[in-house]
């Protein structure tokens, strides 16, 4: 066998005009770029293992996703110096490969990572979001308060089963930790909610900010989306908020002796 090299590739891209991050047939996604440019690099008989930190939904951005694959040496060794060059010329503009770095075997994009960051925009000025924003913001039209969507936030904080907010799976658990949820007013008067958790379940992110929101325009409590932390199933009550409005911003990872114990803990926790 041909000895291989893992790569971590920094990926970001625009989700408006892909259909989610994970290949699909006849579908364009972000995986299904990236595959194809490699494939041009590398030559398509050779398996890459493509493996993400978070499969992001269709319309979801990205300025911090991280995946791996791993080639054989020799065509490393090869690449290495035009690889990212390359790439920039073969990806579509709505997707750029940002940075390649040689990792250890015991690196896994998904499995080795401590947390994973999202940012979702929130326009609620009277006249939307600015123009050059619209495929990030959404726009609001209620006045939000700060403060109430941050007491909103702190009590949705910490190691919970998550039901209420997530897509449920067969044989996959809700429950999750977010050690950051906060929300924060930019200089142009955008409200920014930072959500970041070990991991998060299909739609969960966008469940807890359009439950939030409510609370921030007034029309909930601030103890209601903790109140529903209460349920097992997916609350009706929930509207999942735009898709358009979130962004992948980070992926966090330990120190490089640390990959493979990581990987072993996430893995027995998703089991």
């Amino acid at each position: 066998m041909t000895d291989t090299t893992r790569l971590r590739l920094d990926v970001s891209y625009d989700g408006g005009d892909f259909s989610g991050w994970a290949a699909q047939p006849a579908r364009r996604t972000v995986a299904g770029v990236l595959t194809e440019a490699l494939a041009r690099l590398v030559g398509a008989d050779v398996p890459l293992g493509l493996t993400v930190a978070g499969r992001t939904d269709a319309g979801v951005h990205a300025t911090g996703q991280v995946c791996h694959i791993d080639v054989p040496t020799p065509v490393w060794e090869s690449l290495a110096e035009s690889l990212l060059r390359r790439l920039a010329a073969l990806m579509p503009p709505d997707a750029r490969v940002r940075a390649v770095t040689p990792v250890p075997s015991t690196f896994d994009a998904r499995f080795s990572a401590t947390f994973r960051r999202y940012e979702y925009r929130v326009a609620d000025t009277v006249f939307g979001p600015e123009p050059l924003r619209r495929h990030d913001t959404i726009g609001w039209v209620r006045p939000l308060d700060l403060e109430r969507l941050n007491a909103a936030a702190a009590g949705l904080v910490g190691l919970h089963d998550f039901a209420a907010y997530c897509k449920r799976k067969e044989h996959a658990t809700t429950v999750r930790a977010i050690t950051r949820l906060d929300w924060r007013r930019e200089p142009d008067g955008v409200a920014v909610a930072t959500v970041q958790a070990d991991a998060f379940c299909q739609a969960m992110v966008r469940s807890l900010v359009g439950a939030m929101l409510t609370v921030g325009d007034g029309r909930r409590d601030p103890g209601w989306p903790a109140k529903l932390l209460t349920l097992r199933e997916r609350s009706s009550e929930v509207t999942v908020a735009p898709a358009h409005g979130l962004t992948l911003v980070a992926v966090g990872y330990p120190a490089e002796s640390e990959y493979a114990q990581r990987a072993d803990a996430t893995r027995r926790l998703r089991a």
